[in-house]
């Protein structure tokens, strides 16, 4: 009981961390290309996931867990940040949210063809009422739709869920924090090469706020909200503690009420306590 407490209070601070993901990656695009912010912001993490790693004497992954750590790099490293950053540039950061409201449905599968979790019945009705909730929500605050965006969107929450299973997985042997910095090492060379070639033409002009979402996106969203994500996934089941990932469109909305002093309307209140609810309920019947 106690490992899955601690399993659940890893993964919600790690959905805390990354509820800053999209909106810092939003403003970072203004001013630097997809590509360049998806390579500087893995190379940067990179070199601390290394210095973590030489610092502390981590010994090298075996090569059996060669394929699941290139999975992971795939698919959390280089994957999500790049197909969002580029998606990011057809819809706004609020429309996206009708996507990450499907991440944890699509982490549950993962869960199931990877990981190899047996999730009850019931778990799944509480999954997709969650995820319906997330993107209904999303969807009544209108917008443009982009047939582009949505695209990538979707190819998006393909790739994190899928790295977001296989690192869990080989979570529960190497450790959390070591896993996304093996993945993070094994990216770098081609990260850097992306990142020489993609380097802004000129450094003037470039804001502060851009800045800002770079060291984000860089040591919090890259390395330090994994740490606590593949922990949780590992000790508390990854179906059933992803499904706090539901949770994470609205810490974002709340972080933007108290950064940019926007509404908090009672809609966003109640579909709160839907999802809230949803997530108890699929926590109950997630084993």
């Amino acid at each position: 009981m106690k490992t899955s407490m601690d399993g659940w209070g890893s993964g919600f601070a790690g959905v805390v961390i990354f509820s800053g993901s999209l909106p810092a990656t939003r403003v970072a695009v203004t001013d630097f290309s997809p590509l360049f912010l998806t390579s500087a912001r893995a190379v940067i993490a990179a070199l601390l996931g290394a210095a973590l790693l030489l610092a502390l004497r981590q010994e090298k992954p075996s090569r059996g867990d060669l394929l699941s750590l290139v999975i992971v790099a795939l698919g959390v490293v280089v994957g999500f940040p790049l197909l969002t950053a580029f998606a990011l540039q057809y819809v706004t950061a609020a429309h996206s949210i009708v996507f990450i409201g499907l991440l944890p449905l699509a982490t549950a599968v993962f869960g199931v063809l990877r990981g190899g979790e047996r999730p009850k019945p019931m778990f799944w009705l509480f999954s997709c009422l969650g995820s319906a909730t997330v993107a209904g929500f999303a969807l009544s605050a209108g917008g443009e739709i982009s047939v582009a965006g949505d695209l990538l969107m979707i190819a998006a929450v393909l790739a994190c869920g899928l790295g977001y299973a296989e690192g869990a997985k080989l979570s529960r042997r190497l450790g959390g924090w070591q896993v996304i910095s093996w993945a993070l090492v094994l990216s770098l060379p081609l990260m850097a090469v992306i990142a020489l070639a993609s380097l802004p033409g000129t450094w003037q002009g470039i804001a502060g706020s851009a800045w800002a979402g770079l060291a984000y996106v860089s040591v919090f969203s890259m390395l330090v909200g994994f740490v606590f994500w593949y922990r949780g996934l590992a000790l508390g089941g990854i179906a059933a503690v992803g499904q706090l990932q539901l949770l994470q469109p609205f810490f974002g909305l709340l972080l933007a009420a108290g950064l940019l002093h926007e509404k908090v309307s009672p809609l966003m209140v109640a579909t709160t306590l839907a999802v809230v609810a949803c997530v108890a309920g699929a926590r109950k019947f997630a084993r």
